[in-house]
């Protein structure tokens, strides 16, 4: 029986799962995040070494199994791609953990579309730490989005996050009108004074990208307060990524009379007053979009990219049994 790695790389975790060709899973596992280039990392590309040096092996011990027995891995890896130079060392980092050479890497953004449209053609738009949309057509794959926190990934919690705390300074200090995220955030942060949020941000925290993404909840929690200037960053952020998958949808070729297969993955669309305004924008869009839930989460999308790169893709009935046995 042939098993399969998909292996999830994220700015918050790295997800792993072994799936057979008939569709059982066979083991999951969360390992730390190999997200190499944040602020908060001291390891640099050698982290994603260490991570998977540890995790894969673990992985396989849990199902009974060993890297050697794994016909096909795909590895997931957030910035894949983005510093050229790295790219040998990315690809040469999974060799150790497996022991062997079947294997691909690419960017995580291949297994959000992988697992939420099952191979299919179409566009998968990732909100999570990072925000952007991929989406494959026949051969040809696009990708929107992504830039890094600095100057890009709209939409994303991050994004999110560092909008409501502009939002709260603005507030704290009479820039504007005082509304729940005031307290939402003291509350959350456990506040002495407005100004100790310098403090927790960028000296307990250093500026983590994962910490500072995760404060995107409390922007939700002021905006279900009624709260309107968090309510207009989450519709703001809604726009973003439908922005995302429109650029995607023009560059991919889609027909005007195509209805374009479209998901949607990472933790923000977990919240509804994100997912809402962000279903409403996109039914308001010129072109037809056929919208739907994932199908299957990043990670086991990343273990049926292996297998169709080993060139033995699941079939219809094992798709269907892999769905009646996600955990």
């Amino acid at each position: 029986m042939s098993i399969y790695l998909g292996v999830d790389g994220g700015g918050t975790k790295t997800a792993l799962c072994l799936v057979s060709e008939v569709g059982d899973v066979l083991a999951v596992r969360d390992a730390p995040s190999c997200y190499y280039l944040g602020a908060d990392c001291t390891e640099g590309v050698s982290l994603v070494s260490r991570v998977l040096d540890e995790a894969v092996p673990a992985l396989c011990a849990t199902a009974g199994t060993t890297p050697a027995q794994i016909a096909f891995a795909f590895f997931g890896l957030p910035a894949y791609g983005e510093v050229t130079a790295d790219l040998p060392i990315l690809d040469a980092a999974p060799r150790t953990a497996l022991g062997h050479a079947r294997y691909r890497c690419d960017n995580d953004m291949v297994c959000g579309w992988a697992g939420s449209l099952a191979l299919e053609d179409g566009i998968n738009v990732i909100s999570g730490t990072g925000s952007m949309s991929y989406g494959q057509r026949a051969e040809q794959r696009v990708r929107v989005g992504g830039w890094g926190e600095l100057f890009g990934d709209e939409g994303s919690g991050y994004w999110i996050a560092v909008r409501g705390l502009q939002a709260f300074s603005r507030m704290s200090d009479g820039r504007l009108p005082s509304g729940p995220l005031l307290d939402v955030l003291r509350e959350r942060l456990d506040l002495g004074s407005d100004l100790d949020i310098v403090d927790v941000v960028l000296n307990r925290w250093r500026g983590s990208r994962s910490d500072i993404a995760a404060l995107s909840r409390q922007v939700v929690e002021a905006a279900q307060r009624g709260d309107s200037v968090a309510a207009r960053i989450l519709t703001e952020a809604a726009a973003e990524l439908v922005l995302l998958i429109e650029t995607a949808c023009r560059n991919l070729g889609f027909a005007a009379d195509e209805a374009v297969p479209v998901s949607y993955s990472g933790g923000v669309f977990s919240a509804p007053e994100v997912l809402g305004r962000f279903e409403q924008q996109l039914s308001r869009a010129d072109r037809r979009y056929d919208l739907r839930t994932g199908r299957f989460p990043p990670v086991m999308g990343a273990a049926l990219y292996a297998a169709r790169l080993a060139g033995a893709p699941l079939s219809p009935a094992a798709l269907e049994r892999l769905q009646e046995t996600i955990p």
